[in-house]
């Protein structure tokens, strides 16, 4: 296992003492294609993405890595954007990640809680999956690349009637799947075949919002309520018409989510 090197891009900015939300992706998608549509409506934050080996603008991957070493690598990211002045003192900062960029949270809140004000976790859960199933697709996307994954992804990512309805943003989530690394990917189904810490939710003790979407199959709303139940201060909701994709599906709503959420805690810090 190691550490992988990520890349963050900065999708929206808010000014130099806002609040800055650092958001992760979901498998299979670039941090910009899923979650550009929600920064331009969470006016008050500035959101910094990051991206997955092998996926968007990070490099891929040589070697396996865990979800902790993700968590690992984006607590660098802070420290190196603080380091750098690009987050300043002065200002809070916050996580919200989905699917496997919700697992980062979890662990970032058990490992490195002291970089951040506050968690949201979204369309995930404290386990996803089996690892039987998990293996199953590393091997198939190792051999036959992520196009091979294409239609069951498109099929679990969205609400019936959403690639009709938005078809140039379910087009940038589906091409960044197809632009994906294979072997990072790869490696990414494997870090989730391993990701459990359902017996460790009562450890996370930051303010932490788990969402779902109500057609979510992969992780419905009672994995969100269940992290919720688990934490000392959680809280869960799920967003009707929407399935796995809550930034890029509804982004308004994940907004004023999020927005509420943080800014109470927020102020609550003033």
């Amino acid at each position: 296992m190691s550490q992988p090197v990520l890349k963050a891009s900065l999708l929206s900015a808010a000014g130099a003492n806002a609040p800055v939300l650092i958001a992760g992706p979901s498998l299979g998608t670039s941090a910009a294609a899923l979650w550009s549509p929600a920064a331009a409506v969470l006016k008050t934050f500035t959101v910094i993405a990051w991206d997955l080996p092998g996926h968007g603008l990070s490099p891929a991957a040589a070697e396996p890595f865990s979800v902790a070493d993700l968590s690992d690598s984006v607590a660098a990211l802070v420290a190196a954007a603080r380091a750098g002045g690009d987050i300043t003192a002065q200002q809070s900062v916050y996580y919200a990640g989905v699917s496997l960029g919700g697992a980062v949270g979890l662990q970032l809140g058990l490992d490195h809680s002291p970089e951040f004000e506050g968690l949201a976790i979204l369309c995930s859960g404290a386990k996803i999956g089996d690892a039987e199933g998990w293996a199953e697709r590393a091997d198939t996307v190792r051999n036959q690349g992520t196009p091979a994954v294409l239609a069951g992804s498109a099929e679990r990512w969205f609400a019936p009637g959403f690639i009709d309805r938005e078809p140039a943003a379910s087009a940038a989530l589906l091409h960044s799947l197809q632009d994906a690394d294979r072997f990072s990917y790869a490696f990414c189904c494997e870090a989730l075949a391993e990701f459990d810490v359902r017996g460790r939710l009562g450890d996370i003790t930051l303010p932490l919002l788990a969402l779902a979407g109500e057609q979510d199959a992969v992780t419905p709303p009672s994995f969100a309520e269940y992290v919720a139940e688990h934490t000392p201060n959680g809280t869960s909701a799920a967003v009707g018409g929407a399935a796995h994709l809550l930034p890029a599906e509804k982004p308004e709503e994940t907004a004023h989510l999020l927005r509420s959420f943080f800014g109470a805690a927020y102020q609550e810090g003033l």
